[in-house]
């Protein structure tokens, strides 16, 4: 079909291999570097896709999951190495958020990083809503 954005497949995980993923990315994506408290402390930037385009590749019993503030947020981790490469987050629940320094080569896409204003997150969580809505 004409029009549509020819996705790239791109793999990733965390540190020990125990946590694979795959998610299709547009080559001009935006990643959002974040400056609330988490996000601050692990260097995790985003690139928030929909449900559709994310695909978990091992066994979820690989990773634990950690919740504050409201609860929303799912934060997974590696039960072996720590790292969370990606998680289901608070703004957007209908997708997943990936961490662009896990993933296995950027090679091909164009990532815009913008940042994000995690700190004040009430004020701008809603900029990052359409970043799950299929396109």
């Amino acid at each position: 079909m004409t029009g549509e954005t020819p996705f790239l497949t791109r793999t990733g995980g965390c540190h020990c291999g125990a946590v694979r993923f795959e998610v299709d990315l547009a080559p001009g994506s935006s990643a959002q570097s974040c400056n609330c408290s988490i996000c601050a402390m692990t260097g995790f930037i985003h690139l928030i896709v929909p449900e559709s385009r994310f695909r978990l590749l091992t066994d979820e019993a690989a990773m634990t999951s950690y919740s504050f503030n409201t609860g929303l947020a799912r934060h997974l981790f590696c039960k072996t190495c720590g790292i969370k490469s990606f998680y289901r987050p608070r703004s957007n629940p209908d997708g997943w958020s990936v961490s662009a320094r896990c993933l296995d080569t950027t090679d091909g896409l164009d990532l815009r990083f913008e940042d994000f204003d995690g700190q004040n997150w009430e004020a701008h969580a809603h900029g990052l809503a359409h970043l799950s809505q299929d396109q």
